[in-house]
């Protein structure tokens, strides 16, 4: 027997029992999947990170009473901290001084914005900032100009719009020196920001920005924490400047040498390791998830051989007796096992990238095909083909020919 009838009789004994197969390939399947479809997401994420996480300006790095990602500790220790109040910050700002850019904001999520009859959807993110927080945030302007610091220092009720609430209001006027309401307020558009796009689908054009003294005016200052970002000059002063800010911060809110800070640091690097983190820790449940599925399907495939070795005992005397050696039938059960695995594990890769991909369009993150992920996946399937597989066919080579002729 050469090995191309050695295949035939493999496969065809497979689709002889094509239920019985299809039920083991499942399960590999859905071990393989689990794998393959986080990696997917992991790696297409991976792949605009830099993009997606890098919402801080260059050199920058902001302090807040929350940390920006907390899958770790309850989020009660953190509202216990005293807030980070907007005569706290400004003490900061004048105290640091010339050594670093420092712009100040708070936000409230879901406020409507009119103009006329017109309205936009209750989605809108208005900040209250000041004169720093453009370039502070990596936002530029399209038209019109930036918040001042007179605006700041008078409370003036100006606003700058981001472009997905000027295509709702302004279809075809010129936003800027128009009026509009928020919350029942009235402010005048001075500026309009210049697309920015989405970040893990959430756009950063449905915003609207208003002098933060104005915005703490409108809405009280209790319970208002405020998140100051700091931007040094250079790059290579990046470090010197985090290490005066953090001595700064804990001078403003009176904390003594031996006290832990009550307030969190981060840059656009730290929120990138989080993440990183954050894929390990998903990726190593994958895999566990995966390793018991596949432990699972690998004792399935054992079973399965083992009935089929007991279904064709006849069948495999029968061969002997006419001249089939013993590799010849270990290697028929062998194939048979590696071709069951190898089906399952193929579907689970297929199946795995795709669903993989689509959950990374709906987050915005690019589409991957990750070659060595799928390759691996292949591997491990072939080893528990031949893995699980060797001790039925090796029970089927060394049947005797004489005894498994006369079994029925």
């Amino acid at each position: 027997m050469n090995f191309s009838e050695i295949l035939k009789l493999a496969f065809a004994a497979l689709l002889a029992n094509k239920l019985r197969s299809s039920l083991t390939m499942l399960g590999i399947s859905v071990g393989v999947f689990s794998v393959i479809g986080v990696m997917t997401v992991i790696s297409g994420l991976r792949a605009n990170i830099e993009s997606g996480l890098n919402v801080l300006g260059a050199n920058s790095f902001q302090f807040s009473k929350y940390p920006a990602i907390n899958f770790s500790d309850p989020r009660q220790r953190f509202a216990n901290r005293r807030d980070i109040d907007y005569a706290m910050a400004n003490r900061f700002k004048e105290m640091l001084g010339e050594d670093a850019d420092v712009s100040l904001q708070i936000r409230r999520m879901g406020r409507v914005v009119t103009y006329h009859d017109r309205r936009t959807n209750p989605n809108v993110m208005l900040g209250g900032a000041d004169e720093n927080f453009i370039s502070s945030r990596n936002f530029e302007l399209a038209a019109g100009r930036n918040i001042g610091q007179g605006d700041v220092e008078f409370g003036r009720g100006v606003v700058i719009l981001g472009g997905d609430i000027v295509k709702r209001l302004f279809l075809n006027e010129e936003p800027v020196g128009r009026q509009v309401r928020i919350d029942g307020q009235n402010y005048t558009v001075v500026g309009v920001l210049a697309p920015k796009g989405s970040a893990f689908g959430q756009s950063q054009d449905n915003v609207a920005l208003i002098p933060i003294s104005q915005f703490l005016e409108t809405y009280g200052r209790s319970g208002r924490s405020i998140s100051i970002n700091v931007q040094a000059h250079t790059q290579a002063e990046l470090a010197a400047t985090q290490d005066r800010a953090i001595g700064v911060m804990r001078l403003v809110r009176g904390l003594d040498p031996e006290d832990g800070n009550d307030f969190e640091v981060f840059s656009n690097e730290s929120l990138i390791e989080a993440f990183n983190k954050i894929a390990g820790i998903v990726a190593v449940g994958a895999f566990v998830i995966s390793a018991i599925a596949l432990l699972a399907s690998g004792i399935g495939v054992m079973n399965i051989m083992l009935v089929s070795v007991t279904e064709r005992t006849k069948e495999i005397g029968i061969r002997k007796s006419i001249g089939a050696k013993k590799k010849n039938i270990l290697t028929q059960f062998l194939m048979e096992a590696v071709a069951l695995s190898l089906a399952g594990g193929l579907a689970g890769v297929l199946v795995g990238i795709a669903a993989g991909n689509a959950v990374a369009v709906v987050l915005n993150a690019a589409m991957v095909f990750p070659w060595a992920w799928a390759l691996a996946g292949v591997v491990v399937c072939s080893g528990i083909g031949i893995g699980f597989g060797l001790y039925p066919a090796w029970k089927a080579a060394t049947l005797d020919p004489i005894e498994a002729l006369r079994y029925e």
